[in-house]
């Protein structure tokens, strides 16, 4: 078997995000909305993109969307 190289100092590749709704752009205060049948996914988006991002999302049923807030 042939020995392995151990290399040091190698950057890591940065990694790729891409989000479905408009998180990067958002400002406090600044809002989206989504079809209600969209509900559990973007509740979930809310949750995964405030984590990465260290932000603060709201999100509340208004008849038949859902509008999404950038609270912190």
């Amino acid at each position: 078997m042939q020995a392995l190289e151990i290399e040091k100092e190698v950057p890591t590749p940065k990694e790729r995000v891409v989000y479905k709704y408009p998180y990067d752009d958002m400002q406090i205060g600044d809002s989206f909305t989504v079809p209600v049948a969209h509900k559990a996914n973007v509740m979930n988006a809310n949750h995964r993109a405030g984590k990465r991002l260290s932000r603060r999302f709201m999100a509340r049923t208004e008849a038949d969307v859902v509008r999404v807030w950038r609270i912190r």
